[in-house]
């Protein structure tokens, strides 16, 4: 994403509703499609920033910390729409939609392999170990536009 992209999101998100830069994070990537999930190293800063410039004032402590937009926020939003939400537009262009996809896939895939290293029996453990083993051959196999991948 461009320089600026981070800031021009976060005051779109938040002109719809007061949220925490850990649901910023979440929201960027959901109004994105999974094309962009910005680093809590370029959200907290961005938000900051626009703390200091008066267009984004904190509310609350600990888990009911709230970030929402000032008057001089929504003004400028409502002044700036087109840059405001051009970061949606950059995100649509960053990844075909199968690359998202596989993306989503590897996502899911992630979260059984987290499951399986929290309870899985040792037994379990091999057998995750010898499929993701698997995979990743298979997956090299398919960039390489070997016919001896399994296409499932």
């Amino acid at each position: 994403m461009r320089r600026g992209d981070v800031r021009a999101a976060l005051l779109a998100l938040l002109h719809e509703q007061p949220r925490n830069g850990y649901q910023l994070i979440q929201a960027v990537a959901e109004r994105s499609g999974g094309h962009w999930r910005p680093s809590p190293g370029s959200v907290y800063p961005a938000l900051s920033q626009l703390e200091e410039e008066g267009l984004v004032a904190v509310t609350g402590t600990g888990a009911d910390r709230r970030c929402h937009l000032t008057e001089a926020g929504r003004a400028f939003v409502a002044a700036h729409e087109d840059r405001v939400n051009e970061p949606w537009r950059a995100a649509a262009r960053l990844l075909p939609e199968r690359a998202v996809e596989v993306r989503h896939a590897l996502d899911g895939l992630t979260a059984a392999v987290t499951q399986v290293t929290a309870a899985g029996t040792d037994d379990q453990l091999t057998r995750a170990g010898r499929v993701l083993d698997a995979a990743r051959r298979d997956v090299y196999r398919i960039l390489a536009d070997d016919d001896t991948a399994a296409d499932a």
